[in-house]
């Protein structure tokens, strides 16, 4: 813990400075610029609503929150698991010449995504505006909420970023597994009103329990627009959880990183 608490001092300016670095490089040729961060999320939302109200006939209360709570969420999730399968062949140029932990470029990723995510997050508040989405002191459980996410999220990158060094169809496994989970995990349904009503509440609770990304955008949506306590149990559970893979994904770096280069 020592070492990984120095390594993060150490290189925080450097990967603050690389995260501005790969955000300016994301935007550099397209006209519209940073716009495509908040015209990205808002097209997929307005696909969704079309989806469930108007294909389906059904949606949620402050659907268009809603939605946009589950996309913001779940595209930090997933975009950052799948890009730390190939983080370290894709800088091998860097890993190559400097020292530095590897875990670091997951850390770069996730600022990246973190800002995308920000900008999400405001669309969302804009939204809760326009439906008059009354405040209460429970929207503060979104802080802990967004907390289990990220202390999640770096310890499942962490692990498939060292097994992406040596497993070359890794990356199409978990495009696979994160294409299946997505359906589960209740982006634009309600788990528990949709699968606790066709299935019984046990499957919703499973569901929601068993799939970290499941429950943070369950709790978030209850804290943020339905002035409702999440799931506080099972949120310091997966929190546990994500500290033990963290520490786990980063051990095994530590442990094997004089080895990637050989093998890239």
């Amino acid at each position: 813990m020592k070492r990984f608490l120095a390594d993060i001092n150490k290189y925080r300016e450097y990967a603050v400075y690389s995260a501005k670095s790969g955000l300016k490089a994301e935007v550099a040729d397209s006209h519209l610029s940073w716009m495509w961060w908040i015209l990205d999320p808002l097209l997929f939302m307005l696909v969704y609503s079309f989806v469930a109200i108007i294909v389906f006939g059904k949606g949620e209360k402050y659907f268009a929150a809603f939605v946009f709570i589950g996309l913001t969420s779940w595209r930090f999730f997933s975009a950052t698991i799948k890009q730390s399968v190939r983080l370290v062949s894709r800088n091998s140029s860097t890993v190559s010449r400097i020292y530095m932990p590897k875990y670091i470029l997951i850390i770069i990723q996730m600022l990246i995504n973190c800002f995308k995510m920000l900008i999400s997050f405001s669309l969302v508040a804009g939204t809760m505006v326009i439906y008059r989405v009354p405040l209460s002191f429970r929207m503060l459980y979104a802080i802990p909420c967004i907390l289990v996410l990220l202390v999640v999220t770096f310890g499942f990158s962490s692990i498939v970023l060292h097994f992406g060094v040596y497993v070359d169809d890794l990356t199409n496994i978990i495009d696979v597994f994160l294409r299946l989970v997505f359906y589960l995990t209740g982006i634009f349904y309600s788990i528990e009103a949709r699968v606790g009503g066709a299935l019984g509440a046990g499957y919703a609770t499973l569901l929601l329990r068993g799939n970290p990304a499941a429950l943070v955008i369950d709790s978030m949506r209850k804290c943020l627009l339905y002035d409702m306590t999440p799931d506080l149990p099972a949120l310091g559970l997966w929190l546990l959880a994500g500290c033990i893979l963290s520490a786990f994904g980063v051990r095994m770096i530590y442990k094997n990183e004089n080895s990637y280069v050989k093998i890239m």
